[in-house]
């Protein structure tokens, strides 16, 4: 199955933050191909810094989740425009594309299912 992972969220609120990055990682784990795609404060999470703050209670830790999402090939996808108006680009953190709000609705049109944190 192919899946659509889109964050909202940041570090404002780990737990829910850090619950799509353990979901991903679960569902990349049983083998369903996914795509990552961060928007509003979410994108402050390319920062590796703060994905080592970010700790979700029971949901674990972004860091070793993105980590694990990286090895496994998975597409993570910046909003652009929340990424420029937060100081993110593609630099910030290797493998991370900027993306325009049209690469979301074809995100969403490529998923069998969508998921939003």
């Amino acid at each position: 199955m192919r899946m659509l992972v889109q964050l909202a969220t940041g570090p404002e609120n780990p737990t829910r933050a850090a619950l799509a990055f353990l979901v991903a990682r679960t569902a990349v784990d049983e083998g369903h191909e996914i795509r990552m795609f961060l928007a509003g404060d979410a994108v402050q999470l390319a920062r590796p810094e703060t994905a080592d703050a970010v700790h979700g209670i029971g949901t674990g830790s972004i860091a070793e989740n993105w980590q694990a999402l990286t090895d496994a090939g998975v597409p993570v996808f910046l909003s652009g425009m929340s990424s420029k108006a937060r100081g993110v680009d593609a630099e910030t953190r290797h493998g991370v594309e900027l993306a325009l709000p049209s690469t979301l609705v074809e995100l969403a049109a490529w998923a069998d299912s969508t998921l939003v944190y």
